[in-house]
């Protein structure tokens, strides 16, 4: 009897222990389910419907039809192809500049902590104030840019927002200078994880700067570069805020980036049902990216 009493106490103990888990976790845990949680499922249910903003009839129940309609609704096909676009044209330079950055931020240099402070300073900046002060870079009549290329003889006066052809590069850019902080914090702090001693050591052997970057730098860097890339190119994916202030999605839709497009569809034209389809859609491409993300790493992580 005393040994089953024994036994019942270390079983009662970490019960007590997951229920005061539990309760610390809770005060974070419920912003989250209210927050995210909650609206996601929401616009999940939405998409189902033929929800319309100013209607005064009861929203119904229309099962996959808005579904079937994005299927086959080109312009959204179009915006989700200048999405990947707009993705990929930001995150593969952000990661190559960010990293050329670290690697020199973390050299001996004078001024070294002055620069990485100056050099995440548009990360500290919001992306509705980065968008404006672009937006005044590229003005047409008064811009830096242009004032820059007639000071060299090389023209100017052109209107880089409003061009089909300039616009989504001009965003592009953009999207790189104001990511690319975030990006070189992180590669910089993978950075200084890898030990001094391994490149002392790779020096003394004859290796080259390219040679131990290899080697050395680029091994331990991996798994940092790979998580912040793959979190980059979600980020972008989902962009809104900053191509929302610098075009608005314009000019002739060249920049009308997935969540331009379904902002447009649910405040503009007021097709919240078809607004919460494309939602899901996005939901589904973003989750897709994390799942094949983290199998890669699990992956990884076996073969180490």
């Amino acid at each position: 009897m005393t040994a089953v009493a024994g036994a019942r106490r270390p079983a009662t103990r970490a019960a007590t222990r997951d229920h005061g888990a539990w309760f610390l976790v809770l005060p974070a845990l419920i912003p989250i389910l209210l927050l995210s949680v909650g609206p996601l499922l929401y616009g999940i249910v939405l998409a189902f419907t033929d929800a319309q903003s100013g209607r005064t009839t009861a929203t119904t129940w229309i099962g996959a039809l808005n579904f079937r309609d994005l299927l086959h609704d080109t312009l959204f096909w179009e915006s989700f192809r200048i999405g990947l676009v707009w993705a990929v044209g930001v995150t593969v330079p952000q990661f190559l500049l960010a990293l050329g950055l670290a690697l020199l931020l973390n050299q001996d240099l004078r001024l070294r902590r002055f620069a990485r402070a100056l050099a995440i300073v548009p990360w500290a900046m919001p992306e509705v104030v980065v968008g404006i002060m672009w937006r005044l870079v590229y003005n047409p009549d008064a811009g830096v840019l242009n004032e820059t290329l007639r000071d060299l003889g090389l023209g100017g006066g052109r209107d880089w927002l409003s061009g089909l052809a300039t616009a989504l590069p001009a965003v592009i850019v953009v999207g790189v200078w104001a990511g690319m902080p975030q990006t070189t914090v992180a590669l910089l702090a993978g950075l200084q994880n890898t030990p001094r001693e391994l490149h002392e050591a790779a020096a003394v052997d004859g290796a080259g700067a390219w040679r131990r970057f290899r080697a050395v730098t680029w091994p331990a860097l991996r798994p940092v570069a790979l998580a912040i890339t793959a979190l980059n190119l979600i980020w972008n994916l989902n962009s809104f805020a900053l191509v929302y202030v610098l075009t608005s999605g314009g000019p002739g839709g060249k920049t009308r980036l997935p969540m331009l497009f379904a902002y447009e569809e649910a405040f503009r034209y007021g097709q919240f049902g078809y607004a919460a389809a494309m939602g899901c859609v996005l939901v589904a491409v973003v989750s897709v990216l994390l799942a094949v993300f983290l199998v890669g790493r699990l992956r990884g992580g076996e073969d180490a």
